[in-house]
């Protein structure tokens, strides 16, 4: 969250409460801060354990022009002395037993003075007390242009062999996830964009590690189950007109794993109302039909790329 307009708000229950909700059920459950100001940031990660959320995460990795142009987000990369003084604040604000995250690219640009800031903020956090480090492979400069780099990942690794870092960049399958624990040494990974209409990812990735084989992709009947249910929480948190808008957008990545994809993904898009996306289930999600991996997976969210998701 924009925690500039997020601390400013406290007191709006009707612009906040979604983002202070925490279920028993969720636990464990963290909030990701980006922002401006250090001060606020200790105000905001305060304010979030009050509300029950387990882990703080920062980020200093969104590439999108609304944070960095903000001073948000990645640009601190750049900024190495603030980007410090935040994480120093944040870990002294919230009690020892929260842990303290941040989430990092490889550095502004591809300068040798970005590359020594971002050595700087990152062995900075481990002096700090930072838990864990989440760490993409491009630059923000990059966005999401090119290839990840992964032996970046790799190299920082071997550099701060007691660092906890999770891994990102290019996993939009489960065979990704599995490859970059295996070539890169990091202890997890973060299926970030590979995760949007896919939350079976994470099951399949979890037998992968046990040795099995990838289990069989989530027939129809299945998608429809979890498209209804992604829409039922969206409605306890959002207003119906704004859900609505919401869940029309996911369903058009949902649909790459329905047998018909390109049909669906035509009928959901053309959808204005409740009415519209019911008929859209029952015309296309009504018949128990095997589901298929989609094809490019790494093309399917190429919608969100300017985007902090």
């Amino acid at each position: 969250m924009a925690i500039d307009a997020f601390v400013a708000n406290l007191k709006d229950r009707t612009r906040t409460r979604h983002h202070l909700l925490v279920r028993d059920e969720d636990h464990p459950v963290g909030a990701q801060l980006t922002g401006s100001e250090p001060e606020l940031f200790a105000a905001a990660a305060k304010r979030m354990v009050d509300a029950g959320f387990d882990v703080i995460d920062i980020n200093f990795g969104c590439p999108a022009k609304r944070a960095s142009g903000r001073c948000r987000g990645g640009y601190h990369l750049g900024q190495p002395q603030t980007a410090v003084q935040i994480l120093e604040v944040v870990r002294a604000s919230v009690p020892a037993r929260i842990p303290v995250t941040v989430k990092m690219r490889r550095g502004v640009d591809d300068s040798q003075q970005s590359r020594d800031q971002f050595f700087d903020i990152f062995q900075a956090a481990q002096k700090i007390g930072i838990a864990a480090v989440t760490l993409h492979g491009r630059t923000v400069e990059q966005k999401y242009v090119g290839p990840s780099r992964w032996s970046f990942l790799r190299e920082v690794r071997a550099a701060f062999p007691e660092a906890v870092i999770l891994g990102s960049g290019d996993l939009f399958t489960a065979e990704d996830c599995v490859r970059m624990l295996r070539e890169t040494g990091v202890n997890g990974v973060t299926a970030a964009r590979g995760s949007i209409g896919n939350p079976w990812i994470y099951g399949q990735c979890a037998a992968l590690l046990r040795g099995e084989l990838l289990p069989a992709p989530p027939d129809v009947l299945e998608q429809a189950r979890v498209i209804r249910r992604h829409c039922e929480l969206a409605g306890q948190v959002l207003p119906a007109n704004i859900v609505l808008r919401q869940i029309r957008k996911f369903c058009l990545f949902y649909t790459a794993w329905h047998p018909q994809a390109s049909s669906v993904r035509a009928d959901f898009i053309a959808v204005q109302s409740w009415a519209d996306w019911q008929q859209v289930l029952d015309r296309w999600y009504g018949d128990n039909l095997p589901g298929r991996y989609p094809e490019n997976p790494g093309n399917l969210t190429s919608g969100c790329r300017d985007t902090c998701g």
